[in-house]
């Protein structure tokens, strides 16, 4: 899948200068040794309640200046007036409410970037179903904010009454600074603080107070829950399951006793975890809440002597009942989170927070709870601080704002998680063999087959497949033009023809019982011009170069960001996303800390054990598409030397599908890149061979020939 353009796994910014799933906001490790399980704490970047957040303002922003989407197609008639807008706004000037403006992110309550149906309220309000943005309303104008991948999408889904800002475009405002300019001083902006991360927040509000502006934080209702009413899908309910040790390779119990290791060091009593992914790893659990994603939605405090998991305990199965009782966790009700923030504060706990996860609601509960805390003990200050003075820390809570440990060791894959992965990998290989030789035949036999007929069917080969639980993503399915949407969509009744005389791309993965898969191949039914296979060939070259790129131990993925963008910068091009993206192992297809990209603000180093994807791409607007994505695992290679006794790292493959060669031209590669492309193809045939028969196998040893130039 495309990488996304910032560090991977935290939510949209505001800013546009740092739009994940993005996913999605810098998680810096300053430390960059690596202990059997958990990243040292201590060695961490530690945020205190005057943590620096990253700068995330664009200057020279005095003059904003925006255009209506509309503008963008001319063609388009003027659309009827928004019902859903005027809904929304009738609802500023309710009791208790009393807004001037309401923001509506893309984030549910845990900042993921895949979400349930039922909290998808951004796409409900603008009609725009990209994964990425934010939409703000005021009392007579009405913006949508989204990234490079979503331009051309964005343009065709929403209506006139719509402002569409180009995030990282330059002159294009953040969202404060066009608050700022189009609210009158002293104006009240309304959010959900559940949708916020506790950083986001405190950034909004401290930006838009430069103009006298006032967040209010609306607890009880969200106005676009409001207005959906009846209509609202229903939260999701399917069971949790176990996920095998053979499959996760360390017990829960390990896991834990680790984590606690770090609540010590960092003298602090609990953490409380709400990123689903990280509770998902941590407890050897999955789920089926979320599209694409094997994840449940819980809330997770784990203390020095219990852990308490918050979640519908109508999804809590007997195994997975049996499963948490044996590893000391205890169950409560989703809803009551907050109850037992406050419950922990008024004992005294010191809760470790992430303030880059862990929503506003939270943190704010926490803090009210703190200042109760301190004031109804006022008479015990001077003990507090002789306690403070001898051991180091307060009597009372005290929060230890941080990034969570779960991350960094999440990312880094133990043998059993990576032998899943290629298994998974391999499998999957097998059915996109199947697949290919199946369309290649009907096109070639002339059929008529639409963008979402080729994605079903895809689906239909991988179902087949042993482990198969879902697909990783919505397949990206474009021909021709459609290739150029770098995040495209196929939907019935709305997609093109696949068209054989047009570039075709394919970006799709699935979830697998032992692995996650992402791969992206783009191909040619006919003759390509002498243009696409030049375009082709040079995002071939930047693959090539980051799969072999060999680095120091401790090197930040944005490093070698340029290793693949080199070959299309030689004539002038480039594209609008990252290069790589963290995976998770039976997890999340977007993860972090770690990532490939040309923003350099995440210094997340890339250790041993790390997934990420290789995905270079090109793309001519209203023209094609071209991009090709592996997914690699980094490993310690030998080198001759070892300069200043540092081990140098390398890329192992786990993807093994074939690149066309016809689309290849070969008189742009050197003798070593040709050396690459024929030992690639080499090891996929030597892989992926054995699982196939008839006339898949007969196609893929036909698309694994050498090649060399004339």
């Amino acid at each position: 899948m495309y990488s996304l353009p910032s560090q991977a796994m935290r939510p949209l910014s505001l800013s546009p200068c740092l739009t994940r799933s993005s996913y999605l906001r810098f998680r810096i490790l300053s430390s960059l040794s690596l202990p059997p399980i958990f990243h040292n704490s201590q060695t961490r970047l530690s945020f205190s309640k005057n943590y620096t957040r990253p700068h995330l303002f664009i200057r020279n922003c005095t003059s904003i200046t925006a255009k209506p989407s509309s503008e963008f197609n001319r063609n388009r008639t003027q659309d009827a007036p928004d019902e859903k807008l005027r809904a929304l706004r009738e609802l500023f000037s309710r009791p208790g409410v009393n807004i001037d403006a309401y923001i509506i992110p893309s984030q549910d309550a845990h900042q993921s970037e895949f979400i349930a149906e039922c909290y998808m309220r951004r796409v409900y309000i603008s009609g725009f179903t990209g994964s990425a943005g934010t939409a703000v309303v005021t009392k007579d104008k009405a913006a949508l904010w989204t990234d490079g991948r979503y331009f051309l999408q964005a343009e065709k889904q929403l209506s006139s009454s719509w402002i569409l800002m180009r995030s990282g475009n330059h002159g294009v405002p953040t969202t404060f600074e066009w608050l700022n300019d189009v609210l009158a001083p002293g104006g009240r902006v309304g959010i959900d603080p559940f949708l916020f991360s506790s950083d986001a927040a405190e950034e909004l509000k401290e930006a838009i107070a430069k103009k006298n502006h006032e967040l209010v934080y609306l607890y009880d209702l969200n106005l676009v829950d409001v207005i959906w009413k009846e209509s609202r899908p229903k939260p999701p309910n399917k069971p949790i399951r176990v996920h095998a040790l053979k499959y996760a390779g360390l017990d829960v119990a390990s896991k834990l006793s680790s984590l606690r290791s770090d609540l010590v060091d960092a003298g602090s009593s609990a953490i409380v975890i709400s990123m689903l992914d990280e509770i998902a790893w941590l407890l050897n659990l999955r789920g089926s809440d979320v599209p694409h994603s094997p994840v449940m939605y819980a809330y997770l405090i784990v203390e020095i002597d219990r852990a308490k998991l918050f979640v519908d305990d109508s999804k809590v199965t007997p195994d997975v009942m049996d499963h948490l009782k044996n590893a000391g966790v205890e169950l409560r009700p989703y809803n009551s989170i907050l109850s037992e923030i406050k419950s922990l504060a008024a004992q005294g706990a010191q809760l470790w927070l992430d303030p880059f996860s862990v929503n506003a609601a939270i943190m704010n509960t926490y803090e009210i709870a703190i200042e109760k805390y301190l004031t109804s003990n006022n008479k015990k200050k001077s003990k507090t601080k002789m306690h403070a003075d001898t051991t180091g820390q307060s009597g009372g809570p005290a929060g230890v704002f941080r990034t969570s440990p779960i991350a960094f060791s999440k990312a880094v894959k133990n043998s059993a998680e990576l032998e899943g992965m290629l298994n998974s990998h391999l499998r999957d290989a097998a059915a996109l063999a199947q697949f290919w030789v199946w369309l290649e035949e009907e096109i070639h036999n002339g059929a008529k087959l639409t963008e979402v007929d080729v994605a079903d069917k895809l689906l239909e080969f991988r179902s087949k497949q042993s482990g198969f639980l879902d697909t990783s993503f919505d397949t990206i399915s474009g021909s021709g033009a459609n290739g150029a949407i770098i995040h495209y969509k196929p939907e019935p009744g709305k997609c093109s023809v696949v068209d054989s005389k047009k570039l075709f791309l394919l970006d799709s993965g699935a979830q697998y019982v032992d692995g996650t898969t992402d791969i992206t191949r783009t191909v040619h039914f006919g003759e390509p011009t002498a243009r696409e296979k030049e375009c082709f060939t040079r995002v071939l070259q930047g693959h090539i170069a980051l799969d072999q790129a060999v680095f120091p131990h401790s090197t930040p993925g944005f490093v070698l960001d340029a290793f693949a963008r080199s070959s299309l910068w030689k004539i002038g091009l480039d594209y609008r996303h990252g290069t790589g993206h963290g995976v998770g192992a039976a997890l999340n297809v977007h993860e972090g800390p770690q990532s490939i990209s040309f923003r350099y603000g995440n210094m997340t180093p890339l250790v041993e054990g790390m997934i990420v994807s290789n995905e270079p791409g090109y793309y001519e607007d209203h023209a094609f598409g071209i991009r090709i994505e592996n997914l690699l695992y980094v490993k310690e290679v030998g080198t001759p030397n070892r300069f200043g006794g540092v081990s140098y790292l390398g890329f192992e493959k786990l993807t093994f599908v074939p690149i066309q060669t016809k689309l290849v031209d070969l008189s742009l590669l050197s003798a070593a890149e040709i050396d690459w492309l024929n030992n690639y193809h080499s090891q996929v045939w030597e892989k992926v061979s054995p699982l196939l028969d008839g006339f898949a196998r007969q196609w893929l040893w036909n698309n694994t020939r050498p090649v060399a130039k004339d």
